[in-house]
């Protein structure tokens, strides 16, 4: 029986480089996220001056990640 765990990884003030496939902002304007197409997702917190500074990492797909959609509430 094959199991899947989503991974969460976050790191320090330099994000892994990634090629960026898909680009979303939050409703808030707070965070950006983007896929990549090594099949990532990363969170970036933007600051109001426009500052952008990594976040966390999503991993789990295995093909490349070329659209994002918020979800409804």
């Amino acid at each position: 029986m094959k199991t899947s765990v989503p991974a969460v990884a976050v790191w320090g003030r330099t994000a892994p480089s990634h090629s960026i496939t898909a680009v979303m902002i939050t409703d808030d304007q707070q965070t950006i996220v983007t896929g990549s197409q090594e099949g990532q997702i990363c969170l970036w917190d933007l600051s109001s001056d426009l500052q952008i500074s990594s976040k966390e990492m999503l991993f789990g797909h295995t093909a490349s990640v070329t659209c994002l959609a918020k979800a409804r509430e």
